[in-house]
Order: structure tokens, then sequence, then C-alpha cells
């Protein structure tokens, strides 16, 4: 007589038996309960230089943070490089080539439920030049 080999099921299901058959229910995941999110202030933050970037950054968290704002980030995004190969020599010398590239270093910073002081105390903040913002409310 064969042996009976248990049925491996896999881990996002869970076996149920009724009248001899196996029925795979799935497992339904424990969500906790948070604070109910509103509104969302996503600012993006770009620039060639990432000393900068963090400076204005941590001027961006200090104003919110001075409001009671809740903050998620800074999140680093991606660093954008382009790179541009140029000759040398205008003729002759095709194989002396120079290479440069630009990095563009990029933070996230999400505000969740801004307040209209809020976002009058970032509106009216003055931060370092050759620093790019997009605010977008979600």
């Amino acid at each position: 007589m064969p042996k009976k080999v248990p049925l491996k099921l896999p881990s996002f299901a869970k076996a149920t038996e009724g009248k001899g058959k196996r029925v795979l229910k799935p497992k339904t995941p424990k969500v906790p309960k948070a604070e109910e999110i509103t509104a969302r202030l996503r600012i993006r933050v770009m620039a060639y230089e990432s000393k900068i970037l963090d400076v204005s950054v941590k001027q961006i968290i200090d104003t919110a943070l001075r409001y009671d704002a809740k903050v998620q980030g800074p999140i680093p995004m991606p660093t954008e490089i382009k790179k541009y190969t140029v000759n040398r020599a205008a003729f002759i010398y095709k194989n002396a080539r120079e290479q440069f590239e630009m990095r563009i270093h990029k933070r996230l910073i999400d505000i969740l439920n801004p307040t209209p002081k809020i976002i009058e105390a970032l509106t009216n903040l003055s931060l370092p030049s050759g620093v790019n913002i997009d605010v977008k409310l979600i």
C-alpha cells in the first residue's frame, strides 16, 4: 500500500478539509490600523551638488516639524547621470576624446495632512541657488 504524502501548500494559502476534498482559501493579511491620510504634500528636491541638496532638505524638514507636521523622508531617489563624450581635437586625432558627466541628485519628502500654515511657511522659505523644487498635492 503506498504511503500518504502530505500536500504542500503555498505560504499564502490555508487548507481546509471538507467531505474528503482539500479546499484552498487565501489568508487575509493583517493590516494594522493607522491614521487616515486625507492629503499629502509631495516635495521633490533636485540639485547638482549633494551637500547643498542635503542642507535645503534639512531646512524644509525643520520648517515642517516646527508646525507639528508628520514628515516622511527624505527618501533618496536614484541619481540621474548624463554623460557626454567630446573629441579633443578637431580633425586628425579621432581617438583622443574627453568624457564629461552631470549628476542630478534627488530627494523625496512627503508631508502628511498639511495645514495652510505649513504651506505658507514652505512658500516663504529661501533656499540656496541651484536647488529645484517640485511640489504636488496628492
